[in-house]
């Protein structure tokens, strides 16, 4: 008997046998295309739970990839703790404008979270942090408006999130976490010992809400941004205690962008598998972890997706599929103007594979 795209993920995530692996955008996976045809366009969408729901199952809709994808950027916990965010543009992700928390490594001057931050419970009861796990709970119910196919017994539900380092930088940004790092790493250790609690109860209830994965987005843990030997300090161990120690669900991946070669086996660690982008050759990822966690990607999302033709997209995805990855996405998030041509071609060469 075949497998149902969702029995497909469940089987992937636990490293069971599989006629093939699943097709399933696991990063930010909503394309102009989608919003256009759906009725659910940026930037509404990233604010209403019932157009971030709809929004979600475009992929499955349009081109019968199997799970739908809640929530479409990186910004949605900064903002409600406090960051001001540029929210108004239909083909590019939101963006942080203001940082609501001082982090300074050179002058010694770091604000204390516990008077700046929300407490857990009151943070998970608003803004669009809110809006993320009703949109869950409406995919899961079958509550989704304008979709024909959307069917949760039968795709499977996944939800993004944002990684404990990456927040701490939007909260101050960026650079002057990553500066801690050099200077002062108790410090940011304080940080990210005070906010891994509440990625853990919003991963939590993402997976109550009925998400069957949560992706969660960790790329200011990248060797782009950090050496390999500070990633375990500053990204592995939040996140193990974060997302790594939710119940419930397929399990959880960790998504780090840049070339994660150097620190694969550590990523391996902290959740059920980890997701990479094209910077990693797919073989070389295979050969450090395959077998060990679920491997997720990592067709480029620039090229071949955005910008390559058909015959590309289908080489790239060839080229992780006939690698070994377990579950077949993109490297890091679509494009929004990638094209439905490119994303059909995506799924179709996945698939050719259980023929």
């Amino acid at each position: 008997m075949a497998m149902t795209p969702r029995e497909r993920v469940e089987a992937a995530m636990k490293l069971e046998s599989l006629d093939r692996p699943p097709a399933a955008i696991f990063t930010q996976s909503a394309t102009v295309g989608q919003m256009d045809a759906l009725n659910a366009p940026w930037p509404a969408a990233h604010s209403d739970a019932n157009l971030m729901a709809t929004l979600a199952t475009g992929t499955v809709e349009l081109f019968g990839f199997e799970a739908a994808r809640t929530t479409f950027c990186l910004t949605a916990e900064t903002e409600r703790l406090g960051a001001e965010v540029q929210l108004d543009k239909k083909d590019a992700a939101p963006m942080i404008r203001t940082h609501p928390a001082h982090f300074d490594a050179m002058m010694g001057e770091y604000d204390d979270l516990s008077e700046k931050i929300m407490p857990i419970e009151e943070y998970l009861k608003g803004g669009r942090v809110a809006e993320v796990i009703k949109s869950v709970e409406l995919l899961k119910n079958n509550k989704v408006q304008g979709v024909k196919k959307w069917n949760s017994e039968e795709y499977a539900i996944c939800a993004g999130n944002t990684g404990v380092f990456t927040i701490c930088g939007n909260l101050c940004d960026t650079e002057n976490i990553i500066f801690g790092m050099m200077m002062d790493t108790d410090a940011v250790d304080k940080w990210t010992s005070f906010m891994a609690p509440y990625v853990k109860a919003y991963t939590q209830a993402l997976i109550d809400a009925g998400a069957d994965v949560v992706q969660c987005s960790e790329p200011s843990g990248s060797t782009d941004m950090l050496s390999p030997d500070m990633f375990e300090e500053a990204a592995g161990k939040p996140c193990r205690e974060s997302l790594g120690a939710t119940t419930g669900g397929f399990g959880n991946i960790l998504h780090i962008c840049g070339d994660t070669l150097p620190i694969l086996n550590e990523m391996a660690t902290v959740a059920a598998g980890c997701s990479i982008e094209e910077k990693v050759e797919a073989q070389a990822a295979v050969d450090a972890v395959g077998g060990k966690t679920v491997l997720v990607g990592n067709v480029g999302s620039v090229r071949p997706l955005y910008q390559g033709s058909l015959d590309d997209v289908k080489a790239g995805v060839s080229k992780s599929v006939e690698a070994g990855f377990t579950i077949i996405s993109s490297g890091c998030g679509i494009a929004p103007s990638t094209s439905n041509e490119n994303m059909q071609c995506f799924v179709d060469t996945v698939k050719s594979y259980g023929q």
